[in-house]
């Protein structure tokens, strides 16, 4: 109790202007200037000058009135009220963005620093560095009394992330409020505490999210690329200032950025497991070029869990671990074994990716929009409402050999036991020129249950299934493919994509049971993923189609969606059910 009330003193206090008598005040402009080092987008300038954001897809009104929207999504608004969009009215570069990226910082400005504004350390670490990285671009032709205002907010809200340190353990975020104590610390040296208290809780904060071989503990290639992403500029900004290289820093970049490049595809975008989007490769090869000076590849990842196996310009990734552990699994998916398959620069087998909000956000964690296999209609792992896992599978093993350059590679897990008595053993086989890849799928219970074995396919793959449906032939980056099954029955229905801004309408190759006549296969519940934009419209993508591949649910009058009930499930059946598959490369 009464370190919660002094916590709430020291808030208090460094809420008080630099105008009270006794408290310092800030320069009038940065004493060690630094420059924001990632490109903008000209064309969101433009919509911003317009009045409008653009978040994933989403266009949002920009309220200077009222910086809490408290209507969005906590994703949005701490978008929002990270200012890192000021790189695109940068980019812009005209008059008229210099004067609207004035006003805007002028209207935040304006608001008192209260609760819902300020007391997010990441979103205010983010909007700092923005600032300060933008100094030059909105502020440095402005009066005097604006710059000092900006200045004097800036040391308000740097001594509010010191007092609000050591945070939560909340993933990569962390490092964008450090990274904002940073950039005060160097703009006002003066306030020499600040740049004590980011060496003593950075190293505690690397300390803790790092795994031994340089994995995130959010086990995301996203999250990886995050951190990477704001340990570079911080590096960048230390180097900026004159500052002594952190050695805590550079060990981390060093460790973080080969396990970057080791999850990257031969398009040089991002697999895409637990949060992630395919992202730019450009963006990711300027943050690694930033962050290390080798061009290192992990040559595994056993903390992390991640299989990267290259073979001929195939490459394969498979996700050989649990789900990440709380407090860091706010954004992962269910789906361990599932699996991501590209040849060259062309994705075939693929994720269906993620979205920060909404019902998108829910419908892609589940099991069914990944490569994997799905029980019964339900997915492995279950969500609470502020999107930890509830229930996820108790053990995951995963082994890999190789030999003459071919390999093998074996996993299982018992996500399904608790619920349906199964287990699922994954058996895959790489042949050495990348050319052919093999499944055996096992599942191992008290009875026999309805399954759906999914491999989602890139939007850009051409996909038919064979009249007599034994095959799924698939054009794709000037080659063909063929899939072929036994111990199922094989077909191809539709899918969706989410792993660039907007989702986009794909196909699946779907296994299921082969089930006497007289028993009725489960369906899987239809995942909803219709889903209203900020502005009132509904998404024209969202109601393409489900991961699940079934329609869409409708929704009632007051928004709710309607699911049908499923059929009933078939009864007792033998015990062991094996699926055999083949995906291998036509001969021009």
């Amino acid at each position: 109790m009464f370190g919660r009330w002094a916590r709430e003193a020291r808030l208090s206090l460094a809420r008080l202007p630099s105008s009270v008598p006794g408290i310092a005040r800030a320069p009038d402009r940065p004493v060690h200037a630094i420059r924001d080092i990632w490109p903008g987008n000209p064309d969101h300038g433009a919509l911003l000058v317009g009045g409008t954001a653009r978040f994933e897809g989403h266009s949002i009104p920009l309220r200077a009135h009222d910086w809490e929207y408290a209507d969005l999504a906590p994703e949005m608004r701490e978008w929002l009220q990270g200012f890192t969009w000021l790189r695109d009215l940068r980019a812009l570069g005209s008059d008229e963005a210099r004067l609207y990226a004035r006003s805007i910082v002028g209207s935040w400005i304006d608001q008192p620093p209260i609760d819902p504004l300020v007391l997010n350390a990441p979103a205010t670490g983010a909007r700092l560095a923005s600032w300060l990285g933008h100094f030059d671009f909105f502020a440095a032709s402005a009066s005097g009394a604006f710059r000092q205002r900006v200045m004097d907010r800036l040391l308000v809200e740097g001594r509010l992330i010191s007092v609000m340190l050591p945070l939560p353990e909340q993933g990569w975020s962390n490092l964008a409020a450090l990274k904002g104590l940073l950039a005060v610390a160097v703009a006002i040296p003066s306030q020499t505490g600040f740049l004590q208290r980011f060496y003593r809780y950075t190293e505690q904060e690397l300390d803790r999210l790092i795994l031994p071989d340089g994995t995130l503990r959010e086990r995301s290639p996203q999250a990886q690329m995050e951190a990477a992403r704001e340990l570079a500029e911080i590096s960048v900004f230390m180097r900026m200032a004159q500052l002594s290289p952190s050695e805590k820093v550079q060990n981390a970049l060093a460790r973080i950025c080969p396990v970057l490049r080791a999850l990257r595809h031969g398009d040089g975008s991002l697999a895409l497991f637990h949060g992630s989007k395919e992202q730019d490769d450009r963006q990711i090869d300027r943050i690694i070029q930033y962050g290390a000076r080798q061009r290192l590849l992990a040559p595994s990842m056993p903390d992390g869990g991640f299989w990267r196996i290259a073979a001929g310009k195939a490459l394969l990734f498979v996700d050989g671990a649990l789900p990440a552990s709380a407090p860091y699994d706010t954004n992962a998916h269910a789906a361990p074994l599932a699996l991501e398959f590209s040849h060259g620069r062309q994705r075939l087998f693929v994720n269906c990716g993620s979205a920060s909000t909404g019902q998108w956000k829910k419908a892609l964690r589940e099991t069914a929009a990944h490569s994997s296999l799905v029980i019964e209609g339900t997915s492995c792992c279950d969500f609470s409402r502020d999107g930890a896992i509830l229930r996820r599978p108790a053990h995951v093993t995963f082994n890999h050999q190789t030999q003459d350059g071919a390999h093998w590679l074996d996993g299982q897990h018992d996500g399904w036991y608790p619920g349906f008595g199964v287990n699922w053993r994954r058996r895959l086989y790489l042949g050495p020129v990348g050319e052919d890849l093999r499944g055996e799928e096992c599942i191992d219970g008290e009875r026999r249950v309805a399954f759906a074995l999914r491999f989602h396919l890139h939007p850009s793959v051409q996909a038919e299934l064979a009249p007599d449906g034994d095959e799924v032939l698939m054009h794709a980056g000037g080659m063909i493919w063929r899939f072929r099954q036994e111990g199922g029955t094989l077909s191809l229905e539709r899918s969706v994509y989410v792993g660039g801004e907007k989702p986009v309408a794909s196909s699946q190759i779907v296994i299921r049971p082969a089930v006497p006549d007289n028993v009725l296969p489960v369906e899987e519940t239809p995942l909803s993923v219709a889903e209203t934009e900020p502005g009132g419209e509904t998404s024209d993508e969202a109601s393409h189609s489900s991961p699940a591949g079934d329609e869409v649910p409708s929704s009632a009058d007051d928004g709710s969606v309607i699911v049908s009930d499923p059929p009933p499930r078939p009864g007792c059946l033998p015990a062991r059910q094996v699926v055999q598959w083949v995906m291998e490369r036509v001969p021009e």
